[in-house]
């Protein structure tokens, strides 16, 4: 952390990690490294697929149990897989429900930003849930502006609307529905004047909503990671998912279709990981659908990985290797996230250019960027019908990719990594092709090359055909979850209030009367990357605070401090009417890179300095709170980043 780097070379980078792996396994074992990686990119099931390789159960990615996977889970346990819209056929969707999605900045593998764009210039009419005006939302035909944090009582005060009024698919829920009498029974608990007083959303407009979209046909759901950053986030997405499904969209033209899952991502060689090592997985006993086996691609759980790191208990972890991943800005609570990363005794870090995380480590190798490897792309994610081919570009400098790394420590370790070279894994995701589809047998990545993409046909009511249905327990969409009941968890939806928000913590709310949600994105970068960038900077040179005009005293362009019990950050006031009265919105990623001292200003704009990761968890998910926080506003008085001193001062961790 002090900024006194010496360079060396790849042999010397090689030979340190090497050391180190061997030292901490000797004494603490393997499960004592853990291995951290980023946002997902190419690169995330090679780095599950290292983790397994090494023996360590203690693989962590921020967004894992916060971003996407509880979809995935969820998708799972219901369907039988990840549903999404579909926007590859012949019909177009006539009602896409938008949940806390905004497309016009953010999109799942790049493609549903302008797919959608596509649907709604055909004639698709739009609902959009998001406590923000966004791009979308101004071209709905209803716009529902919750309280951040009630999302799965807003999904079920819908789907009381849609069962009350019979206005669900009859013969879809009879054949292909498990538990709907059960759901009907949970959603006695809660009428429409409960539900408009917990969200704050008027109940003439939830019922509106709830029968335009029963009425589509077909309609379909675009959610977005909003849903997930709650300690509900499971109940979140169930609720949400069940509204599609009672009303028979899954799997049709135009609705929430399964896909083709045309290839699969590359294998990760859970294999090597013994059961006894599996058992050690922190947080997987309680936790269970992220660290346990019914958990797609299981991880530990953060918090109680960072527990174990600061105590010793249940054993100690005293390394880490991070692969593209910028902890001190995405990791939730930054003051505690970098005294966690101080105490360790080993740190090496990958990644494209130097972060605030970086300048922790021990040793900082250079990643290729997607422009610099071969690498195989299914698209739509979870879904894919598709196959696209990335071919290397050019090759800069020492950089080289996380799968090569991979692949030399794993020789020198003596592993068994499986493959001879990445090209070896992507043939072998290909040959899995050719065994679903056999048109495609022989195919190898030189061809590849050659084709550039392979793509097949959508299909569409595969329950009908499958001996499994789909492909859940009782072979049915699960409104009643068997999974969840199993494992002991509620398996029906339900809302819970946030840990922090003004119902369950109003003496909070005396002093931090704002409520607080974080994550909001913009054109110019991706989640903490780019900030270096001069042409990114200029299109967006500052964070941004967005405030409704209420509050008194702040003008646009100001920057403000936002303050609570975990520390204070400053950003920009973009004072806009756009914002549900008494919730701000703070951008998530930022940090200064233009910043010479090693924190690159990590603690000046940082939402998740003041964002939490202290329990209650997610019960299934061990999912912490990121929206719907408790905080002030003020008018910042003093430094601000557009003056150059700012900079200048000492700034200590959470200080």
């Amino acid at each position: 952390g002090e900024g006194k780097w010496s360079r060396i070379s790849w042999e010397e980078a090689y030979e340190i990690i090497e050391k180190n792996i061997n030292r901490i396994t000797e004494r603490w074992g393997r499960e004592a490294i853990a291995i951290a990686q980023g946002t997902g990119r190419h690169h995330i099931n090679q780095t599950m697929r290292f983790a397994n390789t090494l023996g360590t159960p203690n693989w962590i990615e921020p967004g894992f149990a916060q971003c996407y996977f509880p979809r995935i889970n969820v998708g799972k346990m219901t369907f039988g897989g990840l549903p999404v819209c579909d926007y590859y056929g012949d019909v177009n969707p006539e009602c896409i429900l938008v949940w806390g999605h905004n497309h016009w900045v953010s999109g799942p593998s790049g493609e549903s930003r302008y797919l959608i764009m596509d649907a709604i210039k055909r004639g698709s009419k739009l609902i959009v849930i998001d406590p923000r005006r966004t791009e979308l939302s101004k071209r709905a035909e209803i716009w529902i502006r919750p309280r951040p944090g009630t999302d799965a009582a807003l999904a079920l005060g819908m789907l009381r609307v849609i069962i009350d009024e019979k206005l669900y698919d009859a013969k879809f829920v009879k054949d292909w529905c498990y538990g709907f009498e059960e759901l009907k029974k949970r959603l006695m608990e809660y009428p429409l004047d409960r539900v408009s007083e917990i969200c704050r959303v008027p109940k003439e407009q939830i019922a509106v909503a709830a029968r335009m979209f029963a009425a589509a046909s077909p309609g379909t759901v675009e959610w977005g990671l909003a849903l997930e950053h709650t300690p509900n986030c499971i109940q979140n997405c169930r609720a949400v998912a069940l509204i599609p499904a009672i009303t028979g969209n899954i799997d049709i033209p135009g609705g929430w279709i399964k896909g083709e899952n045309i290839m699969p991502p590359a294998f990760s060689n859970i294999d090597r990981l013994t059961p006894e090592q599996e058992k050690k997985r922190l947080g997987s006993d309680t936790f269970q659908l992220l660290g346990g086996p019914e958990g797609f691609s299981p991880s530990a759980h953060i918090p109680t990985l960072f527990h174990a790191i600061l105590t010793g208990k249940p054993y100690p972890v005293r390394g880490m290797m991070l692969f593209g991943n910028n902890g001190l800005v995405s990791f939730a609570d930054t003051s505690y996230t970098y005294k966690v990363i101080k105490s360790l005794d080993f740190i090496c870090s990958m990644d494209l250019f130097l972060t605030p995380t970086n300048e922790l480590a021990d040793l900082v190798m250079p990643a290729a960027s997607w422009m610099e490897l071969d690498e195989l792309i299914a698209m739509p994610g979870m879904a894919a019908n598709t196959v696209l081919t990335q071919q290397q570009a050019v090759r800069t400098y020492e950089c080289k990719s996380d799968e090569e790394v991979f692949l030399e420590l794993s020789q020198r370790l003596g592993l068994d990594w499986g493959a001879g070279s990445t090209e070896d894994i992507l043939n072998r995701q290909l040959a899995v092709v050719a065994t679903k589809f056999p048109r495609f047998k022989g195919l190898d990545f030189e061809q590849m090359r050659e084709r550039h993409y392979i793509s097949v046909p959508m299909q569409y009511r595969k329950h009908e055909m499958a001996p499994d249905g789909f492909g859940t327990p009782t072979g049915k969409v699960e409104l009643f979850s068997t999974i969840l009941e199993r494992l002991g968890y509620d398996p029906l939806p339900n809302h819970q209030e946030p840990p922090e928000s003004p119902y369950s913590r109003p003496d909070l709310a005396e002093r931090y009367p704002i409520i607080l949600t974080t994550g909001g994105r913009s054109l110019f970068f991706f989640c903490s990357e780019n900030r270096q960038i001069p042409s990114c900077r200029k299109g967006h040179p500052f964070p941004l605070v967005d405030i409704h005009p209420e509050a008194h005293g702040i003008k646009n362009g100001d920057w403000v401090y936002i303050e609570n019990t975990r520390g204070r950050i400053t950003q920009k006031a973009r004072v806009t009417d756009t914002m549900l009265p008494g919730v701000i919105n703070c951008e998530y990623g930022w940090w200064y890179p233009e910043v010479k001292t090693p924190d690159h200003g990590v603690w000046v704009s940082n939402v998740n300095v003041l964002t939490s990761m202290d329990p209650p968890f997610d019960p299934a998910m061990g999912t912490y709170q990121l929206r719907g926080l408790l905080c002030r506003i003020y008018k910042n008085e003093d430094e601000v980043p557009d003056q150059p001193d700012i900079f200048s001062h000492d700034r200590p961790g959470g200080s």
